[in-house]
């Protein structure tokens, strides 16, 4: 994937190169564009997570159509999860500090949350691979399948609640 901050930075305007010569500026300006690649990045995660939970409701229904119905509880609490997730990434801070705030986000900061946010997508990317694969109705067993989703899936919510501490240094980036 490419680097969007760094893409986003080559299209500024000559106003935005001009004003970057104003000191104390261009951190400014670079903070703010690092904020809103982070932003773009997290709408794209949570995007991608909502095509996940399509998918997997596309399964559900194929089960309901054939009338096996004992995995809907499972493809239904997997669903809300995955919604749960997507909101929680798509609502995320993204690195706005107040003067008063006891923890400041410099750009060193937002660099490494750029990057953080960057290593879900390979992460989103084998999720939907994951559901993808799923066995039909009268294939394979699908409740081992699931439940590996399941376990993923928690393993993606642990990672983004531990989001915060990336910032604070207090886990590795």
């Amino acid at each position: 994937m490419s680097d969007r901050y760094e893409m986003a930075r080559a299209e500024r305007n000559w106003l935005e190169r001009l004003a970057e010569k104003i000191p104390g500026f261009a951190g400014f300006k670079d903070r703010e564009l690092r904020r809103d690649t982070d932003k773009l990045e997290r709408e794209q995660l949570a995007q991608s997570l909502a095509a996940v939970r399509a998918s997997l409701r596309s399964k559900a229904r194929a089960f309901t159509d054939a009338g096996q119905l004992a995995a809907l509880g499972e493809f239904d609490r997997l669903e809300k999860r995955l919604d749960t997730l997507a909101q929680s990434i798509r609502f995320a801070d993204y690195g706005a500090t107040g003067f008063f705030d006891a923890v400041k986000i410099d750009e060193q900061d937002l660099a490494r949350l750029y990057q953080f946010d960057l290593s879900f997508v390979a992460e989103v990317e084998a999720l939907a691979g994951a559901v993808r694969e799923l066995p039909g109705p009268g294939g394979a067993e699908i409740g081992p399948a699931l439940g590996a989703i399941a376990e993923h899936l928690a393993r993606l919510g642990e990672a983004w609640a531990g989001r915060e501490n990336v910032v604070t240094g207090t886990l590795g980036a």
